[in-house]
């Protein structure tokens, strides 16, 4: 009897061999359509200014489209510190409300700066003898 049990149990368990292949083809696919994009894109951090801070940490690889990704990596993180910074100086701007409309500017400081990387885990600000 516990045969039977056993045997209708492992037939209602999903085949999950069958169903993980076309997900790992599609990432492989996908993956490959993303390098052939990267042949063509041009990434903010020209390819030489990569290629430099590349070298001074020792990555030696020939292949540009894997450069490009990491350029592309870089560019997101500068992307994401300068809009967590633009986003604290909305914060700061919002207590003061003395302009109102199109006479008020917005202005990154470096304390917005300071504030957004701190979420990083990069402290940038200055040391006790400069204050």
């Amino acid at each position: 009897m516990s045969q039977a049990h056993d045997s209708s149990s492992s037939s209602q368990r999903p085949n999950t061999n069958a169903s993980t292949k076309p997900d790992v083809d599609k990432s492989e696919k996908t993956l490959a359509e993303f390098l052939i994009k990267m042949d063509e894109y041009s990434p903010i951090i020209p390819d030489a200014v990569t290629d430099y801070y590349l070298n001074r940490a020792g990555f030696d690889c020939d292949d540009v489209r894997v450069k490009r990704v990491l350029a592309l990596a870089a560019q997101k993180y500068i992307a994401d510190i300068a809009t967590d910074a633009y986003q604290y100086c909305k914060v700061r701007q919002s207590g003061n409300r003395s302009k109102v409309g199109k006479e008020r500017k917005t202005t990154l400081t470096m304390e917005d700066l300071s504030a957004a990387l701190t979420e990083y885990g990069i402290n940038v600000k200055k040391p006790e003898h400069y204050s």
